[in-house]
């Protein structure tokens, strides 16, 4: 069983469930057969001190991801923070519903817990393509960009 749960320490208008199928539909898909995650959804100064603090960048960011085990694990744990300013500025700079851009940064950081990365140009395109994947299985616009 793979059990999602919420933080919203900011009380932030969400769509919990969908968000919580959103992941567990990655996670799934992924071949997590059990797995406890957590999504946390903070404001800038939150954020930008977890990213200053764990990857010694200094600004907000989207997502930050804390895998608790190792990819492949029996059960998978870890942690989403998704930066709710964040994705509120990109989603009206890119004329879509706030809640389209967080749906994208779960689905994102969900793949960051199942293994993927980011960091190079090979990655970075496996990492869209699994994006789009995703967006289409639940059903929303391909937004994952680059």
């Amino acid at each position: 069983m793979i059990r999602v749960s919420i933080a919203n320490p900011y009380e932030y208008e969400l769509e919990f469930q969908q968000l919580k199928d959103a992941a567990r539909t990655v996670l799934e898909g992924e071949g997590t057969k059990a797995g406890k995650v957590t999504l946390a959804f903070v404001d800038n100064p939150h954020i930008h001190r977890l990213n200053k603090q764990f990857l010694d960048h200094d600004e907000p960011t989207d997502v930050l991801t804390f895998p608790y085990t190792d990819p492949g694990a029996k059960t998978l744990e870890g942690e989403v923070v998704i930066g709710y300013e964040v994705a509120k500025e990109y989603a009206a700079d890119r004329n879509h519903e706030t809640n389209l851009e967080l749906l994208l940064y779960v689905v994102h950081g969900c793949l960051h817990l199942c293994g993927y990365t980011d960091t190079d140009d090979k990655g970075e395109r496996e990492m869209r393509a699994k994006e789009r994947e995703y967006l289409t299985k639940l059903g929303l616009p391909d937004i994952a960009g680059g």
